[in-house]
């Protein structure tokens, strides 16, 4: 099963080109289909570290946002950009381990089939500091009471998942906080799997506690009314031949897609 890697970045210089070199080192070919970095406007070094990497890796491609726009915006990006049906996503930070990939994978089920259409990381020795454990902590308890979606570590960026599955989804900013809960309210099952948490190299954090609690509440109640207001039934009877649609290019649904610029 042959996957796109999406990882979206800001400000990752130090990290980024760690990461990709890392990917296209550990990953075999018969997995790693392609990596698709998107940078969300980046004012560092990031778009140069790519750049500098392109020449000796076919199967990278970059794109650029026109101006920021988030990560969820970063991953919404790169998946429209996908040629794969099945995405592995990490943060560009490089504290996600590509070696997990395959563990990943191995409980994904085939696009279509029966079984996990998401299976998340689940960090079991975080190396985070105890101030952002305890929020970390905190918060997943929260939105598991509210939303029911069983998901112990929904901040772990590591994740594979059927391409068409997500962008059936509804989009929004930081929606990719939310995947798990999405993936379940459109029927799908989800699963999770132990993985790495490695130390951050180079740079800063891009949250702090105090914004990812702002944005988190108000993101968790919108998204607890999704879920109530979501129903997908089940299909009891599908007669005839299905006819196949011809592939078409969306077009861009904000300023943030049509400022998108591949480099």
């Amino acid at each position: 099963m042959r996957v796109s890697v999406v990882i979206p970045a800001y400000n990752e210089a130090g990290n980024i080109g760690r990461l990709v070199t890392e990917t296209f080192n550990v990953l075999p070919e018969d997995i790693l289909g392609e990596v698709v970095v998107v940078d969300d406007c980046s004012d560092d070094g990031t778009r140069a570290e790519i750049k500098a990497l392109m020449a000796m890796h076919p199967r990278l491609r970059y794109l650029r946002h026109g101006h920021r726009a988030g990560q969820s915006a970063g991953l919404r990006t790169g998946i429209f950009a996908a040629g794969f049906p099945v995405i592995a996503t990490m943060d560009g930070d490089g504290q996600n381990d590509p070696a997990d990939i395959p563990a990943l994978l191995a409980k994904l089920a085939p696009p279509g089939g029966k079984g996990p259409a998401l299976v998340g990381g689940l960090r079991a020795r975080r190396l985070a500091t105890g101030s952002r454990r305890f929020a970390s902590t905190f918060a997943n308890g929260l939105r598991a009471r509210l939303l029911k979606d069983d998901c112990p570590d929904t901040g772990c960026g590591i994740k594979v998942y059927w391409r068409e599955a997500f962008l059936r989804l509804p989009y929004f900013s930081s929606m990719h906080r939310y995947l798990p809960a999405l993936f379940l309210s459109y029927a799908h099952e989800v699963a999770y799997v132990p993985v790495n948490d490695r130390p951050r190299v180079a740079g800063t954090s891009k949250y702090t506690n105090f914004g990812r609690a702002l944005v988190g509440a108000y993101d968790l109640f919108g998204v607890v009314w999704l879920r109530r207001r979501t129903l997908v039934p089940p299909i009891a009877e599908d007669s005839g031949a299905a006819i196949p649609l011809r592939p078409v290019a969306l077009p861009p649904t904000s300023k943030a897609e049509a400022d998108t610029a591949s480099l």
